[in-house]
């Protein structure tokens, strides 16, 4: 009796998580920053981010079309965006500029973009360099990406509780 239950439970784990783990289109994640632009993108699986790097900041316009180059580079099926609204919910001009900067994404693509909620990333980036002590050039030349890294795997850890709570 004990082993025919347990075949049960197995087949019925087998048969909830079948299409939970299919191969999808990636995600392109970015953080906007004043010196540099920070990306990452997931695993085809969409359960990981990995930074690929930044974008040296300059004109909006060419740092929307680098990031849509990146999407178009990495088969990306959506953009996020990290939107740096303040601690108090407010919109400041660091999330309009992030705005604005999706427009031009948006006149420039068919990808979706989005904005996600990026308070406190950036701090958790320096926290993490902090305690794997990296320190000088290089915490430069990561701190934007890892940032944009942060957003990603929240978003996605974000959307795969929404989808879990929706198929049950």
């Amino acid at each position: 009796m004990r082993s025919s239950t347990a075949v049960f439970i197995r087949k019925k784990h087998k048969e909830r998580n079948r299409g939970s783990l299919k191969p999808r289109k990636r995600v392109l994640g970015v953080d906007s920053g004043e010196q540099r632009t920070g990306l990452a993108v997931s695993d085809p699986l969409g359960m990981i981010a990995n930074g690929i790097g930044v974008i040296r900041s300059g004109y909006d316009v060419r740092i929307a079309e680098e990031i849509v180059r990146y999407a178009v580079e990495y088969d990306c099926e959506r953009i996020i965006l990290g939107f740096p609204v303040n601690m108090n919910g407010t919109i400041g001009p660091r999330a309009e500029k992030v705005s604005r900067l999706a427009e031009l994404i948006r006149e420039r693509t068919s990808i979706p973009v989005e904005t996600f909620d990026e308070r406190l990333t950036t701090t958790a980036a320096h926290r993490f360099l902090n305690e794997t002590n990296v320190r000088g050039g290089k915490r430069k030349a990561v701190i934007d990406s890892l940032s944009a890294q942060i957003i990603l795997q929240n978003w996605m850890d974000a959307n795969r509780e929404s989808e879990r709570r929706q198929s049950t």
